[in-house]
């Protein structure tokens, strides 16, 4: 005969005396306890990376909208110099160069400032790919593949070519 759930030495009729079947409902509790914080700290984690991704997001493209801020900031100055040198109405031809030598040097002031930097190899300096175009080969008294003449300089900005200078290079004896 089974027993039944009335017999005294077995709980609930599942042949697990009373004691064990307390011990295993307390096991589960607190593995239903242990298991409900995890699952709490695991949403919350997530949350906090998903944040995390969209304030990186936001950051990203604010410094897209953003980057060129600085650059356009110091050049602003140079605008104003060559304003003023047009409303100037009777200015001489010396007034003229003056003034243009001084927004050149604010225009050049405003490149370095954003390291905007000119590449402009001395004669003699080995021609490098990287760094110079070479627009024609001339015979020259110089070591063969070297800069004899810059016909236009170039620009790095931040160690990177924006704009490769135009050479000519000595050619082979």
């Amino acid at each position: 005969m089974n027993p039944t759930p009335d017999t005294p030495d077995t709980a609930a009729g599942n042949g697990i005396p009373p004691e064990a079947q307390a011990g295993i409902e307390a096991r589960f509790a607190e593995l239903e306890a242990r298991h409900a914080e995890l699952n709490d700290a695991f949403l919350r984690a997530k949350a906090e990376a998903e944040n995390a991704r969209r304030r990186a997001e936001e950051d990203v493209g604010k410094a897209r909208k953003f980057a060129i801020e600085s650059f356009a900031d110091s050049l602003l100055p140079v605008k104003d110099s060559l304003e003023a040198a047009i409303a100037i109405q009777n200015a001489t031809p010396e007034q003229l160069l003056e003034g243009v030598h001084a927004t050149l040097r604010q225009l050049g002031q405003a490149l370095e400032r954003n390291k905007v930097l000119p590449i402009n190899p001395p004669a003699g300096t080995r021609f490098d790919p990287h760094q110079h175009q070479a627009i024609s080969v001339v015979p020259a008294e110089q070591e063969a593949n070297t800069v004899v003449a810059v016909l236009q300089k170039g620009y790095l900005i931040a160690d990177r070519v924006l704009r490769p200078a135009l050479v000519t290079v000595a050619a082979a004896k």
